[in-house]
């Protein structure tokens, strides 16, 4: 099960910044929750899995060293969300830069919401 092979416990994110496809300009949909293995977004559209994306996120402006964050993933999910007008996605990030890997641990520490706080 995808949930036993984490690293790290899963994050909500309590901004939803935007999710492009590098490569065709695509608006792909909105962060979800994040992790430096794995991001998770809402997007309106299915994506086919087990498929490479350039992934393009756009930042909060002046909080980190840069505005947008890109990351390399696979597609290794899609299912419909609560809302059936939605898809959750996931993706598994891989190459990670290590300046990457401590923005994507700051937007942990700012924003995110430990899903405990869900139940």
């Amino acid at each position: 099960m995808m949930d036993e092979r984490r690293k790290l416990k899963r994050q909500h994110i309590m901004f939803y910044s935007r999710v492009f496809d590098r490569q065709t300009g695509a608006f792909l949909g909105y962060l979800g929750n994040l992790t430096p293995d794995g991001v998770m977004i809402i997007s309106e559209t299915e994506l086919d899995v087990q498929q490479e994306f350039q992934l393009r996120i756009d930042l909060p402006e002046d909080i980190y060293d840069k505005s947008i964050l890109n990351l390399t993933a696979r597609s290794a999910w899609c299912k419909r969300d609560i809302d059936p007008n939605f898809f959750n996605i996931g993706f598994s990030t891989h190459n990670v830069s290590t300046q990457d890997v401590g923005i994507i641990k700051k937007i942990i520490y700012d924003y995110g919401l430990d899903e405990l706080s869900f139940t």
